[in-house]
Parts: C-alpha cells; structure tokens; sequence
C-alpha cells in the first residue's frame, strides 16, 4: 500500500494548518478528510497506521495529527507514540465508527469543533448565532480549610510550650513523669515526646532527673488505618475532544499522587475498555475499569462508565450500580472535579456546589479547548481554568 505523502512545503502559501490523517481506508476516512477540508486544514499525510512508521509520520511535519481509533489500530498506534508525542504536535481522536455514521446536523458540529481545536479558538457557534459573553470574572474559588488556618500555624503552639516548660516542676525519685497533654490534626494524633520516652504511664529511674522539656519534639503518629481507607477521589469530567486533555492530564501528574482518579468521558461507541488501554501508556499510575461493588483504591485510575456511580462509606469508598450523579457522592473537603472539554453544561451546577462545600474545582483552559461550553460556565462561576498541565499540578500541590 502506498503513502499519500505532500510534504510540509505544500502548505507554506496558503496558511491552513498541516494536519496528518491516520484511519484504515473506508468510510470513516473519508468522512473525516472531508471534514478537515471544511474545517481549514490541508492533509500532508493520509494513511492507514499500520502501514507507516514514526519517521515516516514525522518527515510529513504536520502540526496535528487525526486519529480514527479502532481495535485493529491499537498496536500500529503504540509503535508511531514516538512522533505522535513530538512537542508541539496536536492529537485528535475519534471513534471510527462514529466518524462512518456521522452527517447531517452533527456532522457540521463536529467540524465546528474541529476547526476550534485545529485553529486555536473558541468559536463553535454556526453561522448567525454568534453571542458575546460578557462576564465579570472574580479570580479564585471558596477558600479551603488550609487557607483558613493560615494564620494560626501549629508551630506558634510549640514555640509557647517550649517557652513554659522550664516553669514545669520536677520530679522527685519514684513518681511518675506526668501525663503530657495530645492535640489532634487532620489525619495526625500529635503527641510531644523526648527522644524515645513515651509520654504517659512511665516511671522514672531513681537515679534520672526529670527529662529536660526544654527540648521537646513533634512527632506526627499517622492513623493506623489512614492509608487504608479512601476518604475522598478526583473526578475528571470530559466528552466531545476530551481524549486529548485527559492524555496531557494523567500525563503530567505526578507518580507518587495518592487520590483516586475517576474518568468520566462519554463514548457514544461505548468502548471503554479501549479507554483504559489508552491511558495505561501514558499514566505513572495503575488504570482500571470502575466494576460496581469494588472498593476505590487510592493512587489508582478508574474509567468510570455510564451507569457506574459512586458510594461513600464509612469505611471507605465503593463503585455502585447507578448512583446519579458522581460528584454529589464525593466528600467535599478530601474531593476534586476536573472539568474538561466537552463536559455536559447540566452538570455544572452540581460542580459548582462541590466548591461552595470545600471541595477543589477547577477547568480547562479556553485556548485549546475543544468545546468550551461547560468550562466557560464553570468560570462565569468563579472556578479557575487552566491547561491540563497546570491542573495536575494543582492537583498534585493539594495532595503531594
């Protein structure tokens, strides 16, 4: 089979923007050569995946790259990750057999979108129905329990016992040391100690003085069932163009990062074990698909399908079947809701909610957003916005 290869030169005098189309010849093919010729750009290289190798798709120098994805793709996808991840480069995916399907009214959608994404804007209204959205944005979100106690560190508490403990009196041969007073905080007991001494129930040595309090120490005892137990989850919220932000999301987070990661990105296909294939490569972390009963393991990613929702227990939390809305399940202080592109506008009162309680929203940044509706929403709120970069990295700042 041969390569339908024009080279990056073509597009120099004309301005479109060089764009690969990677799909198994048919149907779903055309439909979307057809649909890149609408939306502006000029295919540089039109071939099935399997049929071409990295240096073959990177010698065409396209500024973005179109995928069609199906089963028979996968591994030819996997072997081009070389020159599809290039700096700069812009992946798009869609669903084959959507693309063969569709026409008609969501077919101009769909190259709307296209055309937003491929020409970095937000413009996604047909023709004659242009709006302005005039918002006064207010920058930030409701402040959290950290940033409330800001002014009240812990550290001033120490500073004052360290200040006292010379007035302590001493002990006389055969008491006992005196019981040293515990303050709890959020996940810690914290008690103060010397050295390896425990503070209560102990008796001193006839022949040791009292220990000197002057120089106590903080010592942080976790719950033993802390790491046990799941107490809140980052839900990430995405449709139409969405793929691509989740990629560069769980991309950026950190390997270490202890939430759970719930994915809810719509597929009208339904292919969501497709899904979790795909984030598998580019996640530092396990990726599995959310089965109802199953309890949230922590540091872990779950493709959440349609009809699998969220329990909070008080063990821990849990996968149910049904369940409404997820993020009403999520507890606000320990939660977050990641809203990306594509995500259903109805969707974001509830998240805004979220906020209001403590919990950590935030959306995808205007520029490079496939479709912007929910997320413009979410700032008319007052949620931040930001590239999926900078959101895991929020994320990762929250719960290092």
């Amino acid at each position: 089979m041969s390569t339908t290869c024009w080279g990056s030169h073509v597009h120099a005098a004309d301005g479109r923007k060089p764009v690969a189309l990677l799909a198994r010849a048919g149907a779903a093919r055309d439909r979307l050569r057809e649909a890149l010729d609408a939306a502006g750009a000029l295919v540089v290289l039109e071939e099935d995946p399997a049929a071409i190798d990295a240096a073959t798709l990177a010698a065409a120098a396209p500024q973005a790259a179109l995928v069609a994805l199906e089963p028979a793709v996968e591994d030819a996808l996997v072997a081009l990750e070389p020159a599809l991840e290039a700096p700069g480069l812009l992946v798009i995916f869609d669903e084959a057999d959507l693309a063969a399907r569709r026409d008609g009214w969501e077919a101009q959608r769909w190259i709307r979108h296209l055309a937003a994404k491929l020409h970095g804007h937000a413009d996604v209204l047909p023709p004659g129905c242009e709006q302005d959205m005039l918002i006064d944005l207010q920058p930030g979100h409701p402040a959290t329990p950290q940033q409330l106690h800001a002014e009240a560190p812990f550290e001033t508490h120490l500073v004052e016992a360290v200040a006292l403990a010379a007035e302590l009196p001493q002990d006389r041969p055969g008491e006992p040391l005196p019981e040293l007073a515990t303050s709890t905080s959020t996940g810690h007991d914290w008690e103060l100690t010397h050295g390896a001494h425990a503070a209560a129930g102990r008796t001193a040595p006839e022949s040791k003085p009292l220990p000197d309090f002057s120089r106590l120490e903080l010592v942080a005892i976790a719950e033993e069932s802390a790491d046990a137990v799941v107490r809140g989850a980052v839900l990430v919220i995405a449709g139409i163009g969405g793929p691509d932000a989740v990629r560069k999301l769980m991309t950026a987070l950190p390997s270490g990062f202890s939430r759970p990661l719930l994915v809810q990105l719509k597929l009208d296909g339904g292919r969501y074990d497709n899904l979790v294939k795909q984030l598998a490569r580019v996640s530092a972390l396990p990726v599995a698909m959310a089965m109802p009963g199953d309890a949230i393991a922590a540091g872990t990613v779950y493709v959440l399908p349609e009809r699998v929702g969220v329990e909070a227990k008080e063990d821990g939390m849990v996968f149910i079947d049904g369940g409404g809305e997820p993020v009403a399940a999520l507890p606000p202080a320990e939660s977050a809701v990641i809203v990306l592109s594509g995500a259903e506008p109805s969707r974001v009162d509830a998240v805004l909610a979220l906020a209001t309680r403590g919990g950590h929203v935030a959306g995808q940044a205007l520029e490079g957003c496939y479709d912007a509706t929910a997320v413009k929403l979410m700032a008319a709120g007052g949620a931040e916005l930001g590239t999926p970069a900078q959101l895991a990295e929020q994320l990762g700042a929250r719960w290092p």
